[in-house]
């Protein structure tokens, strides 16, 4: 079963706590302008090993941010379809995966564990008069009678899962689900800078099923056959020169020293809407291939390009804002 009341909160950061314990959470006091809130992340993991997966983006671009620009402080639920703002490390390209890597949450030392980490972060968002926050996840509450055990107000609600919530094994299996990933976004709106913050456990996978999120490996799901990165999208023309004289095209390299066969391979928009692709790559070889409107669609206002291969299983992916789009007849670079 996945997650209940998943979505996401915006909101502004009023005081945090370390994460200690046995099951540690950094905590964070925020405020809707209504009513307040705790965030509750999880700074260590209860299967072996304990230490999470983590990446900071003090650079974030995707084209949700425009989207979560538009709301009003508050609590949203959210769809989990793609198309939308819900996250999903795996379907969304959000960041590249293998950029992720394992962080003990409290060690001696300065600026060397999770802890510290988030503290970074949340710490100048406390400081910054303008700072936003806009924690995914899954809600809890409202409590009436019982107060934060951490902050004190009433009634106690808040926002946890804030890590991936697919690909889980064992008891948290019942967990998993597409679309409804947990993680922190911040937004300087004086230093137009947004910073992403994702967390994963290490017993997670990053190949799940489209429908259940559960891990492939748990459904009999046969491994790719072609190293994961293989092929490589490396660019689009997203906004072509003039109306109807040329299309939009994604460039595609092969960086592996074998011939790859792209029969039964796509590529797929934001809305996960399908182009088949054909032919064989050759090493090192570098293809632009032509897009088909009535199959696939690259907005001008921003998307989303996944490249699948024959058993649907995701192998790159990449994203573009509108402002990436503006320049007409522009080859966006990724």
């Amino acid at each position: 079963m996945p997650l209940k009341n998943y979505g996401v909160l915006k909101s502004r950061a009023l005081n945090r706590k370390l994460g200690e314990g046995s099951s540690p959470h950094y905590q964070i006091l925020v405020t809707d302008n209504k009513q307040k809130h705790r965030i509750a992340i999880n700074v260590k993991s209860k299967q072996s090993p304990s230490e999470l997966l983590y990446l900071v983006d003090e650079n974030f671009s995707h084209p949700i941010t425009k989207e979560l620009l538009e709301l009003d402080f508050g609590f949203y639920e959210l769809p989990r379809q793609p198309g939308g703002i819900a996250l999903d490390y795996i379907r969304g390209n959000l960041f590249d995966p293998k950029q992720m890597k394992p962080l003990p949450f409290d060690v001696p030392g300065p600026d060397n564990d999770l802890n510290e980490l988030l503290e970074l972060y949340i710490a100048r968002a406390i400081a910054s008069t303008d700072a936003v926050l806009y924690p995914f996840g899954e809600r809890w509450g409202p409590e009436m009678d019982i107060k934060d055990k951490y902050f004190g107000f009433l009634p106690g609600n808040g926002i946890h899962d804030i890590h991936m919530n697919q690909g889980n094994a064992a008891q948290f299996k019942k967990d998993n689900g597409v679309w409804q990933d947990g993680g922190l976004l911040i937004h300087y709106p004086t230093r137009n800078q947004w910073v992403g913050i994702f967390l994963a456990f290490q017993s997670q996978t990053f190949h799940t099923d489209d429908i259940t999120g559960n891990r492939i490996d748990d459904i009999d799901m046969i491994t790719p056959t072609v190293t994961t990165g293989a092929v490589r999208i490396v660019a689009a023309l997203v906004n072509p020169p003039g109306e109807d004289v040329e299309k939009e095209t994604v460039t595609l390299i092969n960086i592996s020293p074998q011939k790859v066969d792209l029969d039964s391979w796509s590529l797929a928009d934001r809305n996960k809407r399908k182009q088949s692709l054909y032919g064989v790559i050759n090493p090192g070889e570098v293809v632009k291939v032509p897009i088909d409107s009535n199959s696939i669609q690259l907005d001008n206002s921003g998307g989303i390009i996944t490249l699948l291969d024959e058993k649907g299983i995701k192998i790159d992916g990449v994203s573009y804002t509108k402002t990436q789009a503006q320049k007409q007849g522009w080859t966006i670079l990724f």
